[in-house]
């Protein structure tokens, strides 16, 4: 996904195989496909492989709609044994096409009714719009309250959200409106948003690093995740007490994304496969993720760390139903360029 990549220095496993403890010659390599911004301490993973007795290879797709697109392309002949990164708005196009091994006992214990039956949540996180608390305070500008707030002339020209045709939060945001407000009144909001002037980038990264005002763009307001705030304070240099970022949490401008992972339809190593969706779950992993790749841990149970006091989790979130989201994404996307880009 387009998302969670911070500039701020959080590691990434660039590397396609990942070993630091030494392992039998005989090792099996255990081959996971993930999204770009899939991150784990690596002493962790490399005691994962000396208890599964495999050797890790590391597969990053790029955006998990890209990633699943990987998938699909080369489902005669399997790239991967586990995914890692298929979230629940690409969870009915990764069944449709018959990429996923779903016949898999799993713990269904926590929180997972987001994705279909034989996906194993991970984590979870929220699109929603960050605010820059410095340039409102300079404007003395009151935030906005909510999204019709946000269709008036007074914050014309002030939000930057990315396509939902390239970006994961572009989608996650405009699904959020069309589950508020039905898909009529929230094509009626995004023309009067269009009206007033909102900027559109492909992805997340352009949206919060190059139009965002916090890092020296022209736009206060940005479509991002609840956790941002928590990663500015975290990644600051200076040390700041404070997140400089707020995430509004706006009524109807939320999405819950649940990620998980799944066997991989074809692919091998079962048992280590299997083996290593229960470590996913593991609590040293629902705690090292939280700033790793800044998701909420799937597991209600596991400590937040300090840093996510700055994130406070939303309480409310929207999104159609999960069959219309998988009969009616590929339409809402063309109606929203219709709408808001031609």
């Amino acid at each position: 996904m387009q998302r969670r990549i911070f500039s701020w220095g959080a590691a990434m496993l660039l590397g396609a195989s990942i070993t630091t403890t030494a392992l039998p010659a005989a090792a099996q390599e255990l081959r996971v496909l993930v999204h770009g911004s899939f991150s784990l301490p690596k002493p962790l993973l490399a005691q994962f492989e000396s208890q599964a007795g495999v050797k890790l290879s590391i597969l990053k797709g790029g955006d998990a709609a890209e990633m699943l697109n990987k998938l699909i392309l080369t489902r005669a002949q399997p790239i991967a044994d586990v995914v890692f990164g298929i979230d629940n708005i690409l969870a009915h196009k990764a069944i449709a096409a018959g990429v996923l091994d779903l016949a898999v006992p799993l713990d269904g214990s926590a929180a997972t009714s987001a994705l279909p039956a034989g996906l194993q949540a991970v984590d979870q996180g929220y699109v929603t719009i960050n605010a820059d608390k410095a340039w409102f305070f300079r404007k003395g500008l009151a935030l906005p309250d909510s999204l019709e707030t946000l269709a008036k002339p007074a914050y014309a020209r002030l939000l930057v959200v990315e396509n939902p045709a390239t970006s994961s939060p572009g989608l996650a945001f405009l699904l959020a409106t069309i589950g508020s407000m039905g898909e009529d009144k929230a094509f009626d909001w995004w023309a009067r948003m269009r009206t007033y002037g909102i900027k559109v980038t492909k992805g997340w990264s352009e949206a919060y690093y190059t139009a965002f005002s916090r890092n020296g763009g022209a736009y206060p307001l940005v479509v991002s995740y609840a956790t941002s705030p928590a990663a500015e304070v975290f990644y600051s240099k200076p040390p700041v007490a404070e997140a400089p970022t707020v995430s509004l949490n706006l009524a109807g401008g939320v999405f819950r994304q649940v990620e998980g992972a799944a066997l991989v339809q074809g692919g091998g190593q079962r048992e280590a496969a299997l083996r290593l969706l229960q470590f996913l779950r593991s609590a040293p992993v629902q705690q090292a993720l939280q700033t790793e790749m800044w998701m909420y841990p799937i597991d209600t149970q596991t400590p937040r760390v300090a840093a996510l006091r700055h994130a406070p989790e939303p309480t409310a979130a929207s999104s159609p139903e999960a069959a219309a989201v998988a009969a009616k994404t590929g339409d809402w996307v063309q109606r929203w360029q219709r709408v808001v880009l031609k």
